[in-house]
């Protein structure tokens, strides 16, 4: 192993987005797997990382501890749960390290709250998807929203996930309204409509709409629509494969490596902030 190698410990490595990281890892030469860790009721404790991953057997047991899975790492990929990564963050903040990249969409304020206080005291890159093509799309859609007068053009984002998705809309749609608001000038949380009565749901000046379609076994959809009276414009985004998450994560862990306590994003890594 190289001293370049990147040094990198798993959380929810057990999950789907997990398993998938773990392979990236695995088969690439400038990343390391050195811990591999699961919830404690997880049917993987004391599995191989290597037979969840699926790249056969590679000498490295799923453990519980934050702390034995964390040793020796240069950054920790997060895909576990809200409650986990809040706790996890803390820990990490604490111990001085090691840097955190998660993607776990769902915390409540004061979960982010937490993820938000670990990130003046360790690198903390938080994405809600870890594709680069939907980091190029949050950047086009805040480009459209500041281009398009919102009186003429109304935004509504449509998102598309498998039946198992627990979160709607998907933490990359809020991103997208986010960065809309944003650039509009706007703060999200005066500006979404998550819901639409049946009668008297007369769109206002500005709205950006949402809706959230949940079934079979789509990675992942997304679709930001500006509609005006005689022309609309949209800009998609389609994921085929849980492959670009696992890829962009760990780009992402490549990307913090030596940075300063702070707290980053996908646009950090593209130069766009």
């Amino acid at each position: 192993m190289s001293d370049d190698t990147l040094k990198i410990c798993i959380a929810g490595v057990s999950g789907r987005l997990g398993r998938s990281i773990a392979h990236e890892v695995i088969r690439r030469l400038d990343t390391t797997l050195t811990g591999a860790l699961v919830s404690a009721d997880s049917v993987h404790r004391g599995a191989d990382a290597g037979e969840i991953a699926g790249t056969g057997y590679f000498g490295l047991e799923a453990v519980v501890s934050l702390e034995a899975a964390s040793k020796g790492a240069d950054v920790i990929i997060d895909s576990s749960m809200p409650d986990f990564t809040a706790a996890m963050a803390g820990r990490l903040a604490a111990a001085g390290g090691p840097a955190l990249v998660t993607g776990v969409t769902g915390l409540s304020d004061e979960q982010q709250q937490a993820v938000e206080a670990a990130a003046r005291r360790i690198p903390v890159l938080q994405a809600s998807n870890f594709s680069l093509g939907v980091a190029v799309m949050e950047r086009l859609v805040a480009e459209a929203a500041r281009l398009l007068p919102d009186g003429e053009f109304d935004l509504e984002i449509v998102e598309t996930h498998h039946r198992r998705k627990a979160d709607a809309p998907s933490g990359t749609a809020l991103s997208f309204g986010r960065a809309a608001a944003r650039a509009r000038g706007a703060a999200l949380e005066t500006q979404a409509v998550y819901a639409r009565p049946r009668a008297g749901g007369t769109r206002g000046v500005g709205e950006i709409g949402f809706s959230a379609v949940r079934g079979g076994g789509v990675v992942g959809e997304h679709e930001a629509r500006f509609l005006a009276a005689f022309e609309e414009i949209a800009v998609t985004h389609r994921a085929f494969d849980r492959f670009i998450f696992a890829r962009g994560a760990v780009t992402a862990a490549l990307w913090l490596r030596g940075r300063p306590a702070g707290l980053y994003t996908m646009q950090d890594l593209l130069g766009a902030a």
